[in-house]
């Protein structure tokens, strides 16, 4: 953990983000009311990185990672959030994703039994950290691997990605973005 920081790790995340495009964009998210959904991915992590390692870091947001759940849901909801975000926003890009249908329209993927199950199952841990708002406008967390690594710069795959050529080939990618980057 970067010795810099004074508060919890919780604490120094919500910092970070609320003074980002993330804090921005979070409450319009919210506002769509997708089911069990989360801003996860690269705008958290980049923003982080970021935030620590300075502009010599050259991950950005390239966009927002919504992922939600709805078993009896369809691609519609995704391009309806996707259209009413970018409306909104028009300056940033918008991925959302029902993690439910996943696995029908990506190949040799695994089917979902929730948000947080997709989530878990992203490339790397550091990727694997969720932000949302509550309906008082609370932030929650969705951590399963936990801040460390985020914090501490590590690119580290997730377990079902320990040998994935997509994980190290993204590995690879950050490490040439951002030279403060170490592997996992």
């Amino acid at each position: 953990m970067n010795s810099n920081f004074t508060h919890s790790p919780i604490l120094e995340l919500q910092i970070i983000l609320k003074n980002s495009p993330v804090g921005t964009v979070l409450s319009a998210i919210a506002q769509i009311n997708l089911p069990n959904w989360w801003l996860a991915g690269g705008a958290v992590r980049n923003t982080v990185w970021r935030s620590i390692f300075g502009k010599d870091c050259g991950l950005v947001i390239n966009d927002f990672d919504v992922a939600f759940f709805d078993a009896d849901g369809d691609r519609s909801q995704e391009l309806a959030a996707k259209t009413m975000l970018t409306e909104a926003f028009p300056e940033y890009k918008f991925d959302i994703k029902n993690q439910a249908s996943f696995a029908r329209w990506r190949h040799g993927r695994r089917t979902y039994t929730s948000t947080e199950n997709g989530i878990t199952d992203w490339l790397h841990t550091a990727t694997a950290v969720g932000v949302r708002l509550d309906s008082q406008g609370e932030w929650q967390y969705f951590t399963p691997y936990g801040l460390d690594d985020l914090f501490s710069g590590i690119i580290r795959p997730t377990p079902g990605h320990v040998n994935d050529p997509a994980a190290k080939q993204k590995a690879s990618e950050f490490l040439q973005k951002c030279s403060y980057l170490r592997l996992g």
